[in-house]
């Protein structure tokens, strides 16, 4: 392995803070009396700590989020006298986040193939077909990063074209819409503890692969794919995922049955990554583990300040709304099928707009008082909008990575998805108005 130069200091302590704010919440699953703020701290130094290096306009998005999160918050206590409990005033989203640092080890698994690719492509309709199950079956695990394993061996043939882009785009984002390992899950499981997962996937994994053959019907027709490498899936490919998610699974429903499966998550993942590089001795498992530690959780910043400030944004305008109504009111008396398809649109609007889904989904959030069936369709709101939001939004997490990555404008994928995001967005009311029925029976 290549040795880099050590990044500066200011970057390794945010990655050792980052890195306790993990350990913190694996230890609070374990021992009873862990502050909360033990976990979130840590992860807003390293934010703070990281904040020069964040592109300017995720700066723009956190800062205006935490600015009026703190507004909220001052507002309910000098306009409404309320008494909020400053101690867990960080704490929104911080397990969240803790989940997010957790998945990030399974990128310690495995090691990307190198040099050019040795077989003749799978192309046309098949080839698109690949590019898209493929990342959405390791995007279900590994996030983002299965976008950049998958789309470096297409680029290893040749400049990545738009219409190989776009099934990159869509296969990732769609996965958003049942993956348990999503941050999108984590987000709409904090926000929804009653939520009922199996429910939620019954729900949402027909609409993402209903989304993956309109995908490759549109775009094969919108562009000439008889000679567009696409990627070829393998048992092996798929060995991995397989069996990560069989596992959390296994500990969800016989193990340890009384964790939530962002929980399971955030402490089985670690554990996976280095058993499976113990293997190859102590020297080489050090050495992934302090490259982890200095460049991967440092470049996380991004994502881990947007989270953190959503999450503070949600906790100051509960606060406020809690104060100035006394807790009567909220802005659906029953969130049924009418609120729910115009819960959906705003917050995929929003996300055409320019901002992140996660930003809705907390506003809307913080402005309900939903019982248990309800935070079902509510969780299924929330993860739709996502995984529709994400697509199509310019200034998304997959969109801005595209275009850092491989050079392609958020904009112009917002312009090649908006036909995508229509046809969706019809699906998703309709199964929005299934699930309404349903949690209503």
């Amino acid at each position: 392995m290549t040795r880099m130069p050590l990044p500066p200091p200011r970057h390794r302590l945010a990655g050792a803070l980052t890195l306790a704010g993990l350990l913190t919440q694996i230890a609070g699953l374990c021992l009873d009396g862990l502050p909360s703020w033990s976990v979130s701290l840590p992860l807003w130094a390293a934010s703070l700590l990281m904040w020069p290096d964040i592109p300017r306009r995720n700066q723009w998005q956190a800062g205006v989020l935490a600015v009026l999160g703190l507004a909220f918050l001052v507002l309910a206590v000098v306009g409404f006298d309320a008494t909020p409990d400053i101690t867990t005033l960080l704490d929104g989203n911080a397990f969240v986040v803790a989940m997010l640092v957790g998945v990030s080890f399974i990128a310690l698994i495995g090691r990307p193939s190198e040099g050019p690719p040795n077989s003749e492509p799978v192309t046309g309709r098949r080839g698109l077909a690949g590019t898209w199950l493929g990342v959405q079956l390791l995007g279900a695990i590994l996030n983002l990063s299965a976008v950049f394993m998958v789309g470096d061996r297409l680029e290893r043939r040749g400049r990545l074209l738009e219409v190989q882009l776009l099934g990159l785009n869509r296969g990732l984002s769609s996965a958003a819409m049942w993956s348990p390992f999503f941050a999108a899950m984590g987000v709409a499981v904090s926000l929804a503890p009653s939520l009922e997962y199996t429910t939620v996937l019954a729900a949402g994994l027909p609409l993402a692969f209903a989304g993956g053959l309109y995908s490759v019907f549109e775009l094969s027709r919108r562009f000439d794919v008889s000679e567009v490498p696409g990627f070829s899936l393998s048992p092996r490919s798929l060995l991995m995922p397989a069996s990560v998610a069989g596992l959390v699974m296994v500990f969800h429903y016989v193990i340890t049955p009384s964790l939530t499966i962002v929980s399971i998550i955030t402490f089985l993942m670690p554990t996976l990554a280095l058993a499976a590089n113990l293997a190859r001795g102590a020297a080489a498992t050090r050495e992934r583990l302090v490259r982890h530690l200095h460049y991967r959780l440092p470049g996380m910043r991004g994502e881990i300040t947007l989270f953190l400030c959503a999450g503070l944004l949600t906790k100051g305008l509960s606060i406020l709304v809690a104060a100035a109504t006394n807790g009567d009111w909220t802005l659906f008396a029953d969130f049924g099928v009418g609120p729910a398809m115009l819960s959906y649109v705003a917050i995929v609007a929003s996300a055409i707009a320019g901002l992140h889904p996660i930003i809705g989904i907390s506003v809307l959030a913080s402005m309900l008082d939903l019982d248990g069936p309800h935070q079902t369709l509510f969780g299924f709101v929330a993860l739709a909008s996502w995984g529709v939001g994400t697509a199509v939004g310019p200034l998304s997490g997959i969109n801005l990575s595209l275009q850092g990555r491989y050079g392609i404008s958020g904009y112009r994928m917002m312009k090649h998805n908006l036909h995508y995001a229509l046809v969706m967005s019809a699906l998703v009311l309709v199964a929005i108005a299934c699930l309404a029925q349903a949690v209503s029976a």
